[in-house]
């Protein structure tokens, strides 16, 4: 009889069992939206970013959390409830679209992911291009002038090359303007076509940049004065950058086979934890395991680095480095900064070297 209690007890325990598991597993959120597309139909440009809420329910019986949403493309800022929605509670997801400089019809995806199920959700609507006016066509103001920018920007450009590019003019003014240049720097010649605008009348700012006449590498930036009929303004200043690449196509195989090839025994360095006002200095040592002199073109810190190379000439089989002296006054918390190195090596012509570290700034805010 004491075996068949048993017995008949096991059996209870067993199907309580069976029957929990059952039950908690039928527990579970599941997320219910009331619509999941939206049509903002059609809207201005100018009137700025559009906004909608997808309001969802938790329709199942474990608390709903949302894990992620991601948006199709960076125009539209999506959010949602970031707390757990309980069983029978509702949260939302909204999706704001910026219209800015998109005109035309546009169709957005927002994916959200929950500990219930993955759900897409749709944006869709016209945008209404903006009407240029010569505000936005011509930005840059100079006194009784418009440029279109006051930053010509020729990007890459060899050390043998010679480009041009043109800025275009809008004379706002009632009287003829006449443009000419100050501070121009010789591989850099400047030209006004017309000579003379007329009032309410455009032109160009002609510029022709000539690589191989600069005695500099990498990112360069030029501030060039801008006289209106001979007047100078302090503030009129036309900015033309350009980055100076070393033009490496022209040489043949045997001049490639002995090129200098710089080697670096490490490309970054951690200072670990300094406090601030400390001075760190160290050192990036390289060799030259070329067969022809290495030359160091030029060398580019950032901001409160001291950088110097111990040789710029460095003959093949020699070594040498670059000496970093980093001041920390006046910075805190992690830092991580970028120092280029440009050479004659074909194959490294550009070197990153990496610089991290925290700065302990105390009680100092």
């Amino acid at each position: 009889m004491r075996k068949v209690l048993l017995s008949l007890n096991l059996i209870i325990i067993i199907n309580f069992i069976h029957i929990y598991d059952v039950y908690s597993q039928s527990k579970k959120p599941v997320i219910s939206f009331e619509t999941l597309s939206h049509d903002f139909g059609t809207f201005k440009e100018e009137n700025g970013a559009v906004k909608y809420s997808f309001k969802f329910t938790n329709k199942g019986n474990a608390p709903l959390l949302i894990t992620d949403v991601k948006a199709s493309c960076g125009c539209t800022t999506p959010d949602w409830t970031k707390s757990p929605v309980q069983p029978g509670q509702t949260g939302f997801v909204s999706a704001s679209y910026d219209p800015a400089n998109r005109p035309g019809n546009f169709d957005k995806t927002i994916t959200v992911t929950s500990n219930a199920n993955q759900v897409v959700l749709r944006i869709t609507g016209e945008v209404i291009a903006k009407i240029k006016t010569n505000d936005d066509l011509y930005p840059a103001k100079f006194d009784n002038i418009r440029l279109e920018t006051n930053n010509l920007a020729f990007a890459k450009i060899l050390n043998t090359e010679i480009k041009q590019d043109s800025i275009s003019v809008l004379n706002i003014s009632n009287e003829n303007v006449r443009l000419s240049f100050g501070k121009v720097p010789s591989h850099i010649t400047l030209k006004t076509v017309p000579e003379i605008i007329k009032p309410k009348d455009k032109g160009y700012i002609i510029a022709t940049y000539n690589a191989n006449k600069s005695k500099y590498w990498g990112y360069k930036t030029d501030n060039v004065n801008l006289l209106i009929n001979n007047k100078s303004n302090s503030s009129n200043v036309l900015t033309i950058s350009a980055t100076i690449e070393e033009d490496f196509s022209k040489l043949t195989k045997e001049q490639l086979a002995n090129a200098p090839v710089i080697q670096f025994e490490k490309k970054d360095y951690d200072f670990g934890t300094i406090k601030q006002g400390e001075i760190k200095s160290f050192e990036f040592k390289f060799t030259n395991t070329g067969k022809t002199d290495l030359n160091i073109r030029e060398i580019k810190g950032s901001s409160g680095f001291n950088v110097k190379s111990s040789d710029n000439i460095i003959q093949p089989g020699k070594s040498s480095s670059i000496k970093v002296t980093f001041n920390s006054a006046n910075k805190k918390d992690k830092q991580s900064k970028i120092i280029t190195v440009i050479t004659n090596d074909p194959k490294n012509s550009k070197i990153y070297l990496k610089i991290n570290g925290f700065i302990d700034a105390g009680n100092k805010k």
